[in-house]
């Protein structure tokens, strides 16, 4: 339906017809997704992204012209990233009650689009209110874990969850140790929410971050599960959630300076 030509042609002379400078850029391939009405661009690298993309002008412009419901812009080199984790997450699930996991990790290899197989996980999942809230309730409602919400006090009013004690830092870096032994108790074996990694066994219990594990970005994830902005939260500790987040190609850098200027004006 689109070609690359076409693209090309038409990001060029937005760029030109709106004072952007005229730089070269890469695509490798178009994808649209016709059930969606949704047009993916991958360009060769982030330099390439940057510049199809022209400070979010150029690619909403894009979008009008094209008359699609959406455009998203990636770079083959984070996708190629994408996919190495995948492989590694794929073989450390596999012999694990995490191998549920796995018909979500095959859907992802073909990303973009996002088409996830229905599953229905037997298993409970405890799910710690984090700064991603929704997606990580997102996440195991499209699994059908059965779950046991749990956030600390006055954060998030407008999700139904049973309040906890801890600090506001806990938003963004989920005290691993207190989380365990909470699910131990309960007699859980996994536990979702925003940590500083992928997936960590802890006596039995796996703590596991879904967007780090499956390598999808704050962007992907406010579209597909939705989001919730924490009403109280640790300055000092977002902005360094943030930043993790960008360093590691998980946020872009617009979508983080929007979120740390929103934080500072509270």
């Amino acid at each position: 339906m689109f070609t690359i030509e076409e693209i090309s042609e038409k990001v060029n002379r937005i760029r030109k017809e709106n004072g952007f400078p005229l730089v070269p850029f890469v695509i490798d391939e178009i994808r649209y997704d016709k059930e969606g009405d949704k047009l993916f661009i991958i360009g060769r690298d982030r330099s390439d992204k940057s510049a199809i993309i022209g400070n979010s002008f150029v690619i909403g412009k894009l979008r009008e012209e094209l008359g699609v419901k959406q455009v998203t812009v990636y770079s083959k080199l984070d996708l190629l990233i994408k996919q190495k984790k995948l492989e590694k997450n794929l073989e450390r699930i596999r012999g694990t009650f995490l191998e549920f996991l796995e018909p979500i990790i095959q859907a992802e290899f073909k990303f973009p689009p996002r088409k996830w197989p229905e599953i229905k996980a037997d298993e409970k999942a405890l799910v710690f209110l984090s700064f991603n809230a929704k997606a990580m309730i997102g996440f195991a409602e499209k699994l059908g874990l059965k779950t046991e919400k749990i956030g600390i006090k006055y954060t998030f009013p407008k999700i139904s969850y049973e309040p906890i004690d801890g600090s506001l830092r806990e938003l963004f870096y989920p005290d691993e140790e207190k989380l365990k032994d909470i699910a131990k108790e309960r007699g859980i074996n996994l536990v979702i929410a925003d940590f500083p990694f992928d997936l960590k066994f802890i006596e039995d219990v796996a703590l596991l971050n879904p967007l780090r594990f499956l390598h999808i970005g704050f962007f992907e994830a406010k579209y597909f599960f939705g989001f919730e902005k924490p009403v109280r939260i640790d300055k000092d500790a977002m902005i360094d959630f943030v930043v993790d987040m960008v360093a590691e190609g998980l946020m872009e850098s617009t979508d983080g300076a929007n979120l740390i200027w929103w934080a500072w004006k509270k």
